[in-house]
């Protein structure tokens, strides 16, 4: 004969709550035992309940980011930064730069953090709810390519377009074409005061013109990402090469 206790735990099974039916058991000893109230119990199952629910929430919105990494800002090393301002970053946590649809850049060379700090803040985003998405920009330039040759450039475009957080790694790495530049523009211009963007880049803004081979896109692409934009710029030591001098010194 089926008992009660094992119909709840059918019941929750069914209904998809693992994490109550994981935990029934216990807070139902303890409600025996007179050590916690009913409802004391039905709070901490339902509350592991949601808890649970809202990890797995953020896990799936981070894996369709497609972030590379997983990183936070807790991890970053500012006192080996010191040219950023600790402050400034940890209120972009806030997000009140999206209600306005401001940019944000991170300049600097390589290994100085600006990819691991826009990963951070994407990361962040992603757990207060916000959808955001992660791409390289040599990755972004061959998605539109290809969307040229089927004839699907529209529609690839508005898919970025209607992102509400675009994070955009690693701009000017690699030279693009006059086309591929007008293509930049393009979904910059589509984004300009409707969403908020975040850049990460190790060329001076005045050098995009010579990596796009397009004067006038590029001039556009910098009227649009620059004129409602925090930028940071970070002029400190690679961090790589940190850790590098590091190994040595424990190896040594």
């Amino acid at each position: 004969m089926t008992t009660n206790h094992q119909k709840v735990l059918t019941n929750l099974d069914e209904l998809g709550l693992l994490k109550m039916k994981e935990y029934y058991p216990h807070y139902l000893d303890s409600v025996r035992n007179q050590t916690i109230s009913l409802t004391d119990a039905l709070y901490n199952l339902t509350q592991k309940q949601l808890d649970y629910q809202k990890e797995m929430i953020d896990k799936r919105a981070i894996k369709l980011a497609r972030f590379p990494t997983i990183k936070s800002l807790e991890e970053f090393d500012f006192e080996f930064q010191p040219s950023i301002n600790k402050h400034d970053i940890l209120q972009l946590k806030s997000f009140h730069f999206l209600e306005s649809s401001t940019n944000i850049c991170f300049l600097g060379n390589s290994g100085v953090g600006k990819t691991h700090l826009a990963t951070a803040i994407g990361i962040e985003a992603c757990i207060q709810g916000v959808k955001t998405r992660f791409i390289l920009f040599n990755d972004l330039i061959e998605k539109l390519t290809r969307a040229s040759q089927r004839g699907t450039l529209v529609r690839t475009l508005k898919i970025f377009t209607n992102v509400p957080l675009l994070i955009i790694d690693e701009i000017g790495y690699t030279p693009i074409s006059k086309t591929q530049a007008d293509w930049f523009y393009q979904l910059m211009a589509r984004r300009y005061e409707r969403a908020s963007t975040i850049i990460t880049t190790n060329i001076p803004f005045s050098m995009w013109a010579k990596n796009f081979d397009n004067t006038t896109a590029s001039a556009a692409i910098l009227d649009r990402l620059i004129h409602h934009s925090k930028v940071f710029k970070i002029t400190g030591n690679s961090y790589r090469l940190k850790n590098y001098h590091l190994d040595k010194e424990t190896i040594g």
